[in-house]
């Protein structure tokens, strides 16, 4: 009888092990990219946001404008060589647009080359009317942005029709961004005209772009939320991500002076000066209201 209960334990753990090892793999896509795995989609993502529709009194003054940096690419290689399946997270963008929006403020879409908006769709929260009536009110500027140096060239000098510069989360804000020094331009655009500079999760990679060239960090002192270096590092074993990061952000952001004010993957929100930050996509609607709220208070 007991050799029979082992047995039959032994056959149950295995058919477990089994169960859980199939559902954390990385899920290959055509181009050879991997998404993550269904345990990881399952743990990671949802399919209504935690979007408060909060009533805002509306901006009515001149500086509407906000523009938003997004990402073209949708590849990150791992240490490994495997691509990651990435781009810009839905929610990240979307909720602090909503919250952005209905306090009275409208975007500029623009990526570094002009080429579509990349998303990570399989993280898109596909029963959240509200985050789907925004990406389909701005869906033919992500289909469609203007370049980056475009902008730079033709509309950097009207700042007094900007509040703000966005830049969304998602790892693909980490792949050719924290490099491009057109992106270290406009943050230090921003930051010289008092202007806001909004971002959260690994969007903070772009402000690794102001030290181009030797340049001094701008942000050095300021107090600010980004995704943990050590939450990346523990991902790839429930296969959201193929393989360890290439490198770290929240590590680098610390080695240059900036004081991190999270350890965990939460939605601790930051406002230092005219900077505004969150740690992970669980910070996006408390990020929005904190955005909306600091830009009318301070543009009032």
């Amino acid at each position: 009888m007991i050799k029979k209960i082992l047995l039959g334990l032994a056959g149950f753990l295995l058919l477990a092990f089994a169960i859980l090892y199939f559902t954390s793999r990385p899920q290959q896509e055509a181009d050879g990219s991997f998404m993550p795995s269904k345990l990881a989609l399952t743990l990671a993502t949802v399919e209504v946001s935690d979007y408060e529709n909060v009533s805002y009194q509306k901006y009515e003054g001149d500086q509407k404008k906000i523009l938003a940096i997004f990402t073209e690419q949708k590849n990150l290689k791992m240490q490994n060589g495997k691509l990651f399946s990435t781009g810009n997270h839905p929610i990240e963008a979307l909720l602090p647009m909503l919250h952005l929006k209905n306090a009275g403020f409208e975007f500029e879409i623009v990526t570094q080359t002009g080429k579509p908006v990349v998303f990570e769709m399989w993280a898109f929260p596909e029963k959240d009317e509200a985050v789907k009536a925004i990406y389909n009110e701005y869906k033919s500027q992500f289909e469609n942005p203007q370049k980056l140096a475009d902008f730079i060239n033709t509309s950097m000098l009207d700042t007094a029709s900007y509040a703000a510069v966005f830049v969304p989360g998602g790892h693909g804000a980490m792949i050719g961004i924290p490099e491009d020094q057109n992106v270290g331009r406009i943050l230090n655009w921003a930051h010289q005209s008092d202007l806001f500079t909004i971002s959260l999760c690994h969007g903070p990679g772009a402000f690794l772009s102001t030290t181009l060239n030797n340049q001094p960090f701008i942000y050095e002192g300021y107090n600010m939320a980004v995704f943990p270096d050590a939450i990346d590092q523990q991902t790839p074993m429930i296969g959201y991500l193929p393989g360890y990061m290439p490198s770290g952000l929240s590590e680098k952001l610390k080695g240059l002076g900036a004081n991190l004010m999270n350890a965990e993957s939460d939605n601790t929100v930051v406002v230092d000066r005219k900077l505004i930050t969150g740690a992970s996509p669980l910070a996006s609607n408390d990020l929005g209201k904190l955005a909306a709220n600091t830009l009318l208070e301070a543009l009032k």
